[in-house]
């Protein structure tokens, strides 16, 4: 296992894999690196991929401090220190895409192209899932609340041809502390008065039917960030770069090709 160590000590777990430009893989909220396991291979054939354990997930350090997105971009970039990489591509799904963003606007001299996947601004802009949802995700009896983001993750078709395991769940070995830092983090994420600031050419992806983070937050995103081009998966859902990885593959991939030829 390689690790980085932060500032304040904690040790980063981080993958790297694959040959060329590297780009940076940022998973959703209490998920580690496996989170990209079904997909991570489909960038090989161009790019090298790099991935951390979150503080708190897989076998990063978890220390009972509080976290936040900013302290999660934070981490990113002593990973790319340690590696000695100077700028990298970065694609960020979920809570990934709320680093993403933090990691794009305060370093943006380390942020070649910015892909923001299923995320949100956070803060009073962003759109709040709906009650249903919440209910949904808060039940007590055992395995239904897993079912219900299971099914808000995927379609039904698509669960029918793939009964798993699924990477996209949570870290099922995090201590209850880092699940409460975790959340909180993604909580309290607020990026709306830094968007304008992202000077990397950035494209931003959501599936129409994605009710964990409602698709909504993706024009919000892409009209409030110079330049951003929005692109909408239809009938996805929250886990749009797993069940329509033929369609998101290709496109980040064709994006990233095209950012790195602007002047």
């Amino acid at each position: 296992m390689t690790y980085a160590t932060a500032p304040d000590g904690t040790r980063i777990a981080y993958q790297l894999q694959g040959e060329g430009a590297p780009l940076v893989l940022l998973a959703g909220q209490a998920n580690n690196h496996h989170w990209w396991d079904a997909v991570r291979a489909d960038f090989h054939p161009a790019r090298s991929t790099l991935t951390l354990d979150y503080r708190g997930t897989g076998d990063s350090d978890k220390p009972d401090t509080p976290h936040s997105t900013e302290l999660f971009a934070q981490d990113v970039i002593t990973v790319l220190d340690e590696l000695g990489i100077d700028r990298a591509d970065v694609y960020g799904t979920s809570m990934g895409g709320r680093v993403a963003q933090q990691l794009a606007a305060r370093h943006p001299h380390r942020v070649g192209a910015l892909v923001l996947g299923c995320t949100s601004p956070g803060g009073p802009h962003g759109i709040e899932r709906g009650d249903e949802v919440r209910r949904a995700l808060a039940q007590p009896r055992p395995g239904a609340a897993r079912q219900a983001l299971l099914e808000l993750m995927y379609t039904p078709e698509w669960l029918a041809d793939h009964p798993g395991p699924h990477h996209t769940l949570g870290d099922p070995a995090m201590p209850a502390h880092s699940r409460r830092h975790h959340l909180t983090a993604s909580n309290r994420h607020n990026a709306w008065d830094l968007l304008p600031a992202i000077s990397a050419p950035t494209l931003v992806v959501h599936g129409t039917d994605d009710l964990l983070n409602p698709t909504a937050n993706a024009p919000l995103l892409a009209d409030r960030i110079p330049g951003a081009r929005l692109h909408l998966i239809s009938g996805a859902r929250h886990a749009y770069f797993e069940e329509a990885r033929a369609h998101a593959g290709p496109l980040v991939l064709d994006f990233l090709t095209s950012a790195a030829h602007q002047p």
